[in-house]
């Protein structure tokens, strides 16, 4: 493992462990069993359509969906969480998970196994392969199968990929974004800025996943100033330009602009859909004023409770809104839950502290259903030690000549998993909004698992 702490193996290196031809096939197995697992997952969950540990949300999404397939449109026939009236317009869920489950029931009937079916399937294919990618272009051949075998067995993803929510296709929207935008790193090398075709999958790659969850949004700054920073020829300070445009750097502004644009058109439709349904404007989804108003409410103290049930949630919603629509309502309570942190930032800030015992929970406990203690304990319980280890090991990597894109793109992972970290701290915490962070940090796991199997083969030869 020494050579990769000077710096991580080139394509040519890759090439030669495992041979192309052996990779392929062990890919394929792993896709394989990775379809396997889900499937038997969707089986299990079946045709019906439950309050499951973890997955309870799919009640919300199975009956919008039934909505929508039949001609009502993005509506409850009865009064639903969070506070929505019965007929009037939602945008509380997710646009394009309700669609694509809308589409399926259209398509076929009511059938919620076919769904869990598909979704298995294509969970099992996408997810695994995205992460073997990955691995593969950042660390080597061997720690991106390493990591795709990983993902393919992993508790959680195996049971959310039979559930009717987002986090599953979400998880492979977070994957396949991070790839391209790693593509347009390794092809800023050749051609200045990345070739076009890929800024436009980059922005499918970012549309599709906000579209699955809004919270990427906040993300996407952060992500296009890393770009810019790292498709610069030349630091900044060494550079001196003759044109503003050449400071600027055009080629990436430009790919960047590509991107906006295709991004902005995947979430307009639904920006103007909002308006129409409400009067007001909402850029996509109604959700995120709820959660930091409940998340920040005085009602936790200085110690965050997960969980207080639905009517308890109803109940703290001020009486004097409750005429708004869902819309109104969102953003009202945002601007509460914003009170609350200028009202006491101290609070605000040891609650924020206390939602890490949740957020990173890895051991069971008697509230929990055995089901979720042995998904949490067999999955992210099992995996931490080499999780923490596999960190440990990418921030001592040091970067060799021309492999300045690989240290890149781990500081781009690391940016994300803290970012992601501190906006949910700071918000709502469940141990499912960690879940996709998982998707990144296995392949963590795989550099751990890959640097001790190296140890020990290099002691038994000794």
């Amino acid at each position: 493992m020494d050579h990769l702490l000077q710096h991580p193996p080139t394509k040519r290196d890759r090439s030669l462990i495992p041979s192309r031809l052996s990779e392929r096939r062990l890919l394929l197995v792993i896709i394989v069993v990775a379809v396997a697992l889900r499937l038997l997952s969707a089986l299990y969950q079946g045709n019906t359509v439950q309050d499951l540990p973890g997955i309870y949300d799919q009640i919300s999404y199975h009956g919008l969906a039934e909505r929508v397939a039949v001609g009502y449109g993005f509506s409850f026939a009865e009064g639903h969480w969070p506070a929505t009236r019965p007929g009037e317009p939602t945008a509380h869920w997710s646009y394009l998970y309700t669609s694509w489950l809308a589409a399926v029931y259209w398509l076929f009937g009511v059938n919620p196994l076919l769904a869990r079916l598909l979704q298995a399937v294509l969970a099992g294919i996408f997810h695994p392969f995205l992460t073997w990618k990955i691995g593969r272009e950042v660390f080597g051949s061997t720690i991106g199968l390493i990591a795709a075998g990983l993902s393919s067995i992993y508790i959680y993803f195996v049971y959310y990929a039979g559930g009717l929510i987002t986090e599953t296709f979400y998880m492979v929207g977070i994957l396949w974004v991070f790839y391209a935008a790693y593509k347009i790193l390794l092809e800023s090398k050749n051609q200045n800025g990345g070739r076009y075709r890929t800024w436009v999958e980059f922005g499918v790659a970012l549309g599709f996943t906000v579209l699955l969850r809004q919270v990427f949004l906040l993300f996407a700054p952060l992500l296009f100033l890393w770009m810019w920073w790292h498709l610069r020829e030349e630091p900044i300070w060494q550079r001196r330009p003759r044109t503003i445009g050449q400071w600027i750097n055009l080629p990436v502004i430009g790919g960047l602009a590509i991107t906006t644009a295709v991004l902005i058109g995947m979430v307009v439709p639904w920006t103007v859909r909002n308006y129409l349904a409400f009067n007001t404007f909402v850029p996509l989804n109604t959700n995120s004023g709820f959660a930091f108003f409940w998340g920040n409410h005085p009602v936790h103290g200085s110690r965050f409770i997960p969980l207080l049930g639905t009517e308890a949630y109803y109940e703290l919603l001020p009486a004097e809104l409750l005429h708004l629509n869902e819309a109104e309502l969102d953003q009202a309570l945002m601007a509460r839950g914003l009170q609350f942190v200028t009202d006491d930032p101290g609070r605000f800030l040891t609650l924020s502290i206390s939602r890490i015992p949740e957020y990173f929970k890895f051991w069971p406990s008697s509230d929990s259903s055995l089901i979720s203690n042995i998904a949490r304990v067999g999955s992210f319980g099992a995996a931490l030690p080499f999780i923490l280890y596999g960190l440990l090991i990418a921030i001592r990597i040091k970067v060799g000549a021309g492999a300045a894109q690989q240290k890149a793109m781990i500081g781009l992972m690391f940016l994300f998993l803290t970012f992601y970290t501190a906006i949910h701290l700071a918000s709502w915490t469940l141990i499912r909004y960690r879940v996709p962070l998982d998707a990144l940090l296995l392949i963590f796991a795989a550099l751990a698992v890959n640097t001790i199997l190296d140890k020990t083969a290099a002691d038994d030869a000794d």
